[in-house]
């Protein structure tokens, strides 16, 4: 059958200008899938190509040949030698790989443990091997259990519920302060990345509609565009805030341009509705005298840093608990990946003996041209439970020797035995 692996690099064996060196386009994967599959290196074959890894899935005789010539091919279309790469990858066979590949489809062996994307990446990975028809029993067993795992985890721990970036941490906060954010109004002094992120983040939780005011008009009124909001003269900020929930601030100003006069002012007018702010500058746009104002609530990036670390330290104990599930689903699938090595013979087996069955059947049934309907389902069901009974004892032994590691011999056996032609995936290098 082959040797299940992985190989390749990710965010700790390999820096990121190798790493993105490696990222290719989809055309040039399906190129490097054929090629490794067309020159029997692998008789099963996925890439994961992410900003973060780099990884080789496969099945193969020799798993160090067909590493080595995927990753050439990999480099290749960058102009990368395998040897400017070679001490920067890593190789995992069997078990270990099997419990690579749960923990990467899981985020456990993510750069931020508990990261959603990576799951969607490596279904877009198992896709385009399927599509490319590189993907066999092995592969596609081991993924379909890779995302059972995968949904189970985010199901049954909160490896991946905690904020862990500034702006998903600001949304955080702002839900335990408004308990819902449908429907509350957003206030975007400055066109920062992080204030956009916050932004959108705070949209996608149902807060609307969105403000944006910048000292430059047109990138406020782009912005604005980009949000599906209005954009509002930056001298009328400060009036604008009494129409709005949420305030997130984000200019380069020297000094705070939020006043606790103009909040204190601004709170009167929403008669003291909660205000909150989302300070996301350094130096601070936001007072300090503002935190002091009842019913304003003030969060700079110091506050988010702690609320990032504190949910860092909460996802790793989730992670803890979902190592434990990963390591119990992957003592299952080893035996289930041990009997599919046994299918084949099986399978051919099988197929032999109702071959001789149905051939005798017909021989029988032949001469008894008057049996009736009820003979004939007679004789049918007494030559299927004949078949089965014989197979009864090989099949279990191929399963049994299959979970101590001994197939081979008894494959080997049961083949010359019954006379079954084998493939090559079940011959013995």
């Amino acid at each position: 059958m082959g040797t299940l692996f992985v190989a390749g690099m990710n965010h700790r064996s390999a820096p990121i200008e190798v790493r993105e060196q490696l990222a290719l386009e989809e055309d040039k994967l399906r190129g490097i899938l054929a090629d490794l599959t067309d020159r029997g290196l692998c008789a099963e074959v996925m890439i994961l190509s992410t900003c973060n890894r780099v990884e080789v899935y496969g099945l193969a005789d020799v798993p160090g040949e067909a590493r080595a010539a995927a990753f050439r091919g990999l480099g290749a279309a960058r102009g990368v030698s395998l040897q400017q790469i070679e001490t920067l990858l890593y190789s995992k066979t069997e078990e270990e790989a099997v419990l690579h590949a749960f923990r990467v489809a899981a985020s456990l062996d993510s750069m931020i443990v508990g990261e959603p994307q990576i799951l969607g990446q490596v279904k877009d990975a198992f896709a385009l091997a399927q599509s490319c028809r590189t993907v066999g029993p092995a592969l596609h067993a081991l993924m379909t259990q890779a995302f059972s795992v995968a949904k189970r985890i985010r199901t049954d721990t909160e490896v991946g519920r905690h904020a862990v970036s500034a702006s998903y941490a600001a949304v955080e906060l702002a839900r335990k302060i408004f308990g819902s954010l449908e429907g509350k109004a957003v206030l975007l002094v400055g066109a920062g990345e992080m204030g956009e992120l916050a932004a959108r983040h705070l949209q996608e939780h149902g807060a609307m509609p969105v403000y944006v005011a910048n000292r430059t008009w047109s990138r406020a009124q782009d912005l604005a565009h980009t949000l599906s909001g209005t954009a509002v003269p930056y001298e009328r900020f400060a009036a604008t805030m009494a129409e709005v929930d949420v305030v997130i601030t984000t200019t380069a100003a020297p000094e705070p341009i939020v006043r606790a006069q103009d909040v204190e002012r601004a709170l009167h007018s929403r008669r003291h509705r909660p205000l909150f702010f989302i300070d996301l500058a350094v130096p601070r746009n936001v007072e300090p005298a503002v935190n002091d104002l009842e019913d304003a609530f003030c969060y700079d990036v110091d506050d988010l840093r702690l609320v990032v670390e504190a949910n860092l330290r909460e996802r790793q104990k989730e992670a803890q608990r979902a190592e434990a599930v990963v390591e119990r689903e992957v003592a299952k699938f080893v035996v289930r990946l041990r009997d599919l090595e046994v299918v084949p013979t099986i399978v051919s087996l099988r197929d032999k003996l109702e071959a001789i069955r149905r051939g005798e059947l017909d021989k029988a049934l032949s001469r008894l041209p008057a049996a009736s309907d009820e003979t004939r389902k007679v004789m049918e069901a007494l030559s299927q439970a004949i078949v089965n009974k014989v197979l009864h004892a090989p099949i279990v032994k191929l399963k049994n020797s299959s979970r101590e590691g001994h197939h081979a011999r008894f494959t080997e056996l049961i083949s010359e035995l019954f006379g079954l032609k084998r493939s090559p995936q079940e011959r013995e290098p």
